[in-house]
């Protein structure tokens, strides 16, 4: 499997957090063949860094009803079956830091959008769900804080989701997706580039590389981010209640 990586230009590149090198094969049906990871265009030759992993791994790229739809019905962002979709969400947290985390292919994510992985943060790293380096280590990974980096970065493809969070995503993480690329829009239009770069930052290290416009943006989900923008508008005005325009 070979990973391709454009690179922009070594002032893009971020500190890379440390990697682990395992490779459990029973993610061979999980892993993709080829990724192209873009990142800031700037003038000047790009070059390709290719990222080879173990023999064991086995291609299945993403079919064509993969490449999930980006419309954005109102009900599948504000109303949830919260007891189906938690059960779905925690599977695909334990798929995440079970098996995931450990691949090559979502490491070498993680250190381009320059982002710790839970088996990489120090002093309490996370390896897998069952034996975290203390009690309330695993209670605290959020699959939301690698989503918006994702996101910002312009990585939120789905098929790079389905190989951080398995084939199950769009139930189970799908929801934080939508939600977290409607703030990405919200954070762009409050403030400049620079607020909503450090609003994204991950402190004390783990700085937002760069900073992409949302990916393939539809018009169903421009058209909900003017609808909140609008609603929110009227909230700063108290526009509530027997005030509000609507």
């Amino acid at each position: 499997m070979t990973l391709h990586l454009q690179a922009s230009g070594g002032e893009y590149w971020p500190p890379s957090p440390g990697l682990d090198g395992q490779d459990p094969s029973s993610l061979a049906n999980c892993i993709l063949e080829s990724m192209d990871l873009e990142t800031e265009r700037t003038t000047g030759s790009r070059g390709s860094i290719n990222f080879v992993s173990a023999p064991e791994f086995s291609s299945d790229p993403v079919t064509p009803a993969e490449d999930i739809p980006a419309a954005f019905p109102e009900s599948e962002v504000s109303h949830v079956d919260l007891h189906d979709w938690y059960s779905r969400h925690q599977a695909c947290l334990r798929f995440f830091l079970d098996q995931s985390q450990h691949t090559i292919p979502v490491q070498s994510v993680a250190a381009f959008v320059n982002i710790r992985l839970p088996c990489q943060r120090v002093p309490n790293p996370v390896m897998n769900v069952g034996t975290p380096a203390s009690p309330s280590a695993a209670a605290t990974v959020s699959s939301r804080s690698y989503i918006r980096r994702l996101i910002v970065t312009g990585q939120d493809t789905p098929a790079i989701l389905r190989m951080f969070f398995g084939d199950d995503w769009l139930a189970g993480v799908g929801c934080v997706w939508r939600q977290e690329r409607l703030n990405y829009l919200f954070a762009a239009k409050s403030d400049g580039w620079a607020s909503t770069k450090t609003a994204y930052d991950i402190l004390p290290d783990e700085h937002t590389p760069f900073l992409r416009p949302l990916r393939e943006a539809t018009e169903e989900e421009l058209d909900m981010a003017e609808t909140r923008w609008s609603e929110w508008l009227a909230m700063e005005d108290w526009m509530l209640g027997s005030r509000s325009p609507w």
